[in-house]
């Protein structure tokens, strides 16, 4: 309807008032003549409709609005490849347009339901009368006198109670959305809204969930079974009434035949066909919970909360193959730390005193479904092991052997409940998790008690590749590669001595490697983890080896409020950078997601990129509303992978801008260098197992062992990976960032690298070569030694701004000092555990 019949349609409500003042005047003009009862009677009823017209109609909602209806269609999310990790929303639905729906299905809705759909104005009289007619004759409501119209206009607009004002209201409306729609977009909008039961509504999304067809895929007998199920979806649902439903789906074939919608042949064999109706339910294609959250959190802060029900399609950065790794990776390092540090009893304890399957089968279907961990109740015990009952008749037996490392000793405060060791580590009425191995055998697998999280981060434009926050969504939505704030420990190190390389610092600089006083603090007693000191070190070694004591005396050197100031350039705020010289060793607090951003600057040559997730967001019908265009690191001036790289005027050519660089490349290029010692000869070692000298990184762990972390990268990823329990509790001896959480980073890294080609670096202009010679500490242009990359204006003062010297530590060394024959470079390195004191 166009605006002109919009004004005619406002004008009409004044007609309809002048009529009723004329009625009036006519009907008492009536009663003064004299008239006969009868005759009255029909007046007063004349009078009494064309006033409730005139009083309804004003009232009545616009069917106008039929003509831009959105119809509630859930979020789905997808990673980068077009994949479903996710879908949010009450209702299942898959709009489609008319020309999509099959003339079997339309004919199959119109034979029953509305079979002279396209020959009335809205209300067919006819069926109405045929209606009366059966009520009449049996008694009973066995035939509808409502049109399709009608029932589309009650469903949009009209509440379900059963009033004869609400019936003329119908009426009224019917014929209104007649004039305003064609019979083509009644009938499309009256087969995407209806209800098919199990939250599926419209004929698409019932195709897919009952039959997982598309609409031309569906045979005769499956369209007349989902066109029998709208008029009563519980009654006749083929899933809960299948007898009841078939029976409906027949009569819908014989209306069909009645009225020659289909031959003799189709009817008879559509009769004959079986139905094969079952839930099918499209699940995620790609496990990736925690991201699809965030997607979902990210649309409602922008779009609303009714935004869930607007059918948007949100393409992620996520990569399927990384993400499937980085699952892997937290997964199996969790499971293995569990395994290293003994069982901790069944997650609860059922009596299974007279019992039978089906009431076994109820409480399992009660306990929440882990990834890869199935729920089962051990239901007996002999010498040769345990019977366990998984569900659904299936029954399974684990060997001695498969529970001989369910030992308690090692974790007996972790136990839950009465404690129990060596066989009795099982008892009859357990509910434990199950999980194949490699082998497909079984094997006894709790859910992990600690937590892990891991995220690779693209340092190119700070995109994420893949995202996870725990062993399973399921089990814990908490996500803790972005929500959760821990300290990172000796992994924030770097950010310090990047401060210092911009202020006069060099690799070759030597620092204290010494006790520490604070006269603001003079209880602060911080400690190296081996509790010894070492005197001067050079600045290469005293992070290679994560050395506590000289990174708090280089802090005191650069100053606190500067080496602040600094790394606030790399995207951290206040949480992360507390006041004080603890800073240093990672006391602050941050996410893994926020370290990740922080490490990529050191990735792309200085570069500050803003992690994103989301890539594209298109409308429900297929608009693109929202285009992720972030502004990226330089594309050809750091690492080169294989022979070519990067044009970058293709960032102008796709409308991204350049990034803010905000430290200097030669300074990257350091760090870099400064994280590869890590893996070639300090807390990082286990990384050598990969081969590539293109990974570098930084190991981090806090007070008492209750954080892991290890933070590296490649020109590719810059990977965090975090082991940790959610209440603080301690990880226990031997599980600091150089093997908790490096496993789980190598675990990924492997998977994620391989067969990509090396990344090659090559030193950015104004950086010099130089030789670390052990005796003098530096030497320019000398033979042998260690080569090192010195920015050129710091050739004369290689040493730093404050020189320390080699003849040993100044004065008020700390105790326990045994300075090595070659103080800054000891002839063998200590234990190093990286542990913050």
């Amino acid at each position: 309807m166009n605006k002109n019949s919009n004004m005619a349609a406002a004008r009409t409500v004044p007609r309809w008032r002048s009529g009723l003042r004329a009625t009036r005047r006519w009907f008492f003009h009536l009663l003064g003549a004299g008239l006969g009862a009868p005759l009255q009677l029909l007046a007063l009823g004349l009078v009494a409709a064309g006033v409730f017209v005139g009083v309804t109609l004003p009232d009545l909602p616009d069917v106008q609005t039929l003509r831009t209806v959105q119809l509630q269609e859930p979020l789905r999310v997808y990673s980068a490849d077009g994949r479903l990790m996710g879908e949010f929303g009450i209702e299942r639905r898959r709009p489609v347009s008319i020309q999509a729906i099959p003339p079997l299905i339309i004919n199959a809705f119109l034979a029953t339901e509305d079979s002279r759909f396209f020959e009335h104005r809205g209300i067919d009289t006819q069926g109405l009368g045929r209606a009366l007619l059966s009520y009449l004759a049996t008694g009973e409501k066995s035939q509808g006198g409502s049109t399709i119209s009608m029932q589309l206009t009650r469903n949009f607009f009209l509440s379900p109670e059963k009033t004869f004002q609400r019936k003329l209201a119908e009426v009224l409306l019917t014929l209104h959305v007649e004039q305003t729609l064609t019979k083509e977009e009644i009938l499309e909008l009256y087969l995407n809204q209806i209800f098919f039961g199990h939250r599926a509504y419209g004929i698409s999304a019932a195709a897919a969930f009952y039959y997982d067809k598309t609409l031309d895929q569906l045979s005769l007998a499956e369209a007349a079974m989902l066109a029998g199920i709208p008029k009563a979806p519980s009654v006749n649902n083929p899933l809960t009434n299948p007898q009841r439903a078939l029976e409906r789906r027949d009569y819908i074939l014989g209306r069909m035949y009645e009225l020659n919608y289909i031959d003799a042949n189709q009817y008879a064999e559509a009769r004959s066909a079986p139905d094969l109706a079952q839930a099918h339910q499209r699940g995620p294609e790609l496990e990736a919970g925690y991201m699809a959250e965030m997607v979902r959190a990210e649309i409602v802060r922008f779009y609303g909360e009714d935004a869930i029900n607007r059918g948007y399609r949100v393409t992620t950065t996520l990569e399927p193959e990384l993400q499937r790794a980085a699952q892997d990776a937290v997964r199996s390092s969790l499971r293995q730390y569990d395994r290293r540090h003994g069982y901790r009893g069944p997650e609860a304890t059922l009596d299974l005193t007279g019992l039978n399957d089906a009431e076994l089968d109820a409480y399992l279907d009660t306990v929440p479904r882990i990834p890869e961990l199935i729920p089962a109740l051990v239901t007996g015990l002999s010498s040769a092991g345990a019977k366990l009952y998984l569900g659904r008749g299936e029954r399974v037996a684990l060997p001695r052997q498969a529970l001989s490392w369910a030992r308690t000793q090692r974790n007996l405060k972790r136990w839950n409940g009465e404690r129990r060791r060596g066989p009795e580590s099982v008892a009859v009425g357990d509910l434990v998790r199950l999980r194949r191995n490699a082998q497909g055998d079984w094997m006894l697998t709790p859910i992990p008690a600690v937590a892990g999280a891991l995220v690779a981060l693209d340092p190119r434009d700070g995109a994420l590749r893949a995202l996870v926050g725990g062993y399973a969504f399921n089990d814990s939505k908490f996500n803790r590669a972005v929500d959760m704030r821990r300290q990172p420990g000796s992994s924030f190190k770097p950010f310090v001595y990047a401060a210092a390389l911009d202020k006069g610092w060099t690799p070759v600089s030597l620092l204290r490697d010494q006790a520490v006083r604070v006269k603001s603090d003079p209880n602060w007693n911080p400690k190296n983890a081996d509790h010894r000191e070492l005197g001067p070190i050079p600045m290469r070694r005293a992070l290679a080896l994560s050395r506590n004591l000289a990174s708090i005396n280089l802090l005191q050197s650069v100053g606190l409020d500067e080496a602040q100031a600094y790394i606030r350039r790399f995207g951290f705020d206040t949480p992360a950078l507390p006041r004080g010289l603890s800073m240093v060793l990672g006391t602050g607090e941050l996410s893994p997601v926020k370290l990740a951003e922080g490490y990529a600057v050191f990735a792309n040559g200085g570069y500050h990129v803003t992690p994103y997730f989301i890539r594209r967001i298109e409308d429900s019908d297929g608009q693109i509303i929202f285009d992720a265009k972030p502004a990226r690191a330089c594309s050809d001036c750091w690492f080169k992978i294989g022979d070519t790289a990067p044009d970058p005027r293709a960032l102008i050519a796709q409308g991204q801008g350049l990034a803010e660089r905000v430290i200097d490349p030669r300074t990257a290029y350091q760090m870099t260098a400064l994280l590869r010692e890590v893996i070639d000869r300090g807390t990082g070692t286990r990384a050598k197992k990969l081969s590539r000298p293109d990974i570098v990184g930084k190991t981090g762990t806090t007070n008492d062992v209750r954080d892991s972390w290890f933070a590296g990268y490649q020109a590719e990823f810059v990977t965090i990976a975090w082991m940790g329990f959610d209440d603080f509790g301690k990880l226990g001896r031997g599980e600091e960032g150089g093997k908790a959480a490096l496993g789980m980073w190598l675990a990924f890294m492997e998977a994620a690298l391989k067969e990509r080609p090396i990344a090659t670096l090559a030193p950015p202009p104004g950086l010099i070569a130089i030789r670390d010679n052990a005796a003098r500490g530096v030497e320019i242009q000398a033979k042998g030694g260690f080569l090192e990359m010195v920015q050129e204006e710091h050739r004369k003062s290689m040493l730093g701004p404050e020189s320390v010297q080699i003849a040993g530590p100044t004065a008020g060394g700390g105790r326990n000092t045994k300075a090595p024959a070659k103080p800054n470079r000891p002839r063998t390195a200590p234990r190093v555990m990286d542990d913050l004191f």
